[in-house]
């Protein structure tokens, strides 16, 4: 979340009274995140968050506020869009697309323990296996078509050895996306950057998850990778956890089991969600774009995660991937 685009206490009103959900009795930009305007709204009916979306057009973003309409309909804890009179979901304000939708209760886990990361690994599995109901169809743009136009735009910032460590990963993911094993990779829709701050607990109980602004259709496994690389390292050094990514696992295979090729290919895909946010964190650093209220992040976390993952410091039980073989570093 961020401020690029200036929004009036009274603009906020009386986009709000349109959508008949009360007076607006305070509004707060937001400055966690980078790619949207957000703040949170309270009015006389609850707490809200009004989103302002800064790169993502009118054509794109059906898919995303949809597939949260749709996830909320089948129980899973999402943000669901207000409509207004109307049925519409997706709006403009100061010239950009907008949407409302509520808050969820609970706040980030920014310490999570092996019972935090199962809840995640549980809730993750739910929301794959109801969005395979889900009609629409979206790419991942944030993808290996993505990395691919990505790398060489941040290279110019980067060392040396920097820029071997990105070409050698993207010439792996590009020789991946072709394998056999790849192309049988259960798919669907994937939230594709859940974080510990993308998700809501009270205590021990998950209470949601949100910004689902990155979603698109995609290999299952990517999602399960982007999270073991961020619920399931130590934030200092990038290093694998084992027994949250235990938990995660065992949870998640509790709800769908991953096949033969998944297990196989984790590994590729814990490299694939480190690469990915190695290369936006570097296009984020290098080629900002103005902010009224902006926290860009440190690349240099997911480089530490990429490297750790090359050196091959996977330990996983048995029993939550299957073959321990399989998860040797490829």
């Amino acid at each position: 979340m961020a401020v690029f685009t200036e929004v009036s206490f009274k603009e906020a009103a009386a986009f709000l009274r349109t959508l008949e959900l009360g007076e607006l009795q305070t509004i707060k930009g937001c400055a966690g995140g980078i790619e949207n305007t957000n703040y949170f709204v309270d009015t006389t009916q609850g707490e809200y968050v009004l989103t302002l979306f800064e790169r993502l057009t009118f054509e794109q973003l059906p898919f995303y506020l949809h597939l949260m309409k749709h996830l909320a309909k089948h129980g899973i804890a999402v943000p669901d869009p207000s409509p207004n009179k109307k049925g519409e979901i997706l709006f403009k304000l100061k010239g950009k697309p907008a949407a409302v939708v509520n808050k969820l209760r609970g706040k980030s886990e920014l310490a999570p323990t092996a019972v935090h990361c199962a809840s995640v690994g549980d809730m993750l599995a739910r929301m794959h296996l109801a969005g395979q109901g889900f009609a629409r169809q979206q790419p991942n743009l944030r993808g290996l078509a993505w990395w691919n136009d990505t790398v060489p735009v941040v290279l110019p910032y980067v060392t040396d050895a920097q820029r071997s460590l990105l070409l050698g990963e993207l010439a792996y993911q590009n020789h991946i996306a072709e394998a056999a094993a790849y192309k049988t990779l259960p798919r669907g829709p994937i939230h594709a950057d859940l974080f510990r701050d993308n998700v809501m607990f009270e205590g021990s109980e998950l209470t949601g998850f949100f910004d689902f602004y990155f979603a698109g259709c995609d290999t299952f496994l990517f999602d399960i990778g982007v999270c073991l690389n961020d619920w399931c390292v130590d934030l200092a050094t990038g290093r694998h956890d084992a027994e949250r990514a235990d938990a995660f696992l065992a949870a998640y295979q509790s709800r769908r089991q991953l096949t033969a090729q998944e297990r196989v290919l984790l590994p590729a895909m814990l490299r694939a969600g480190a690469l990915r946010f190695w290369v936006s964190r570097l296009w984020d650093f290098h080629l900002p774009r103005e902010a009224a209220v902006l926290q860009a992040h440190d690349p240099a976390h997911f480089e530490r995660v990429l490297r750790e993952r090359l050196a091959g410091s996977l330990s996983f039980a048995a029993d939550t991937v299957g073959a321990t073989s399989a998860l040797s570093p490829a």
